[in-house]
């Protein structure tokens, strides 16, 4: 399967999307960013999993 991001950017970009005041919904961001989406589910069991996470760094 190709990835493109590193589980390190996929929590970066959903912090930066979180600064940014950008909707997190999942919807949203497979359409939007659906790299940025199938990287996480590459990482991360579910989206909600690496939203957690990218609130812990």
């Amino acid at each position: 399967m190709d990835v493109p991001l590193t589980s390190k950017e996929v929590i970066t970009q959903i912090q930066q999307l979180q600064n940014e005041g950008n909707s997190l919904r999942k919807k949203e961001i497979k359409k939007l960013y659906p790299d940025l989406m199938r990287s996480a589910l590459y990482y991360y069991p579910s989206w909600q999993q690496a939203i957690e996470e990218s609130n812990v760094s």
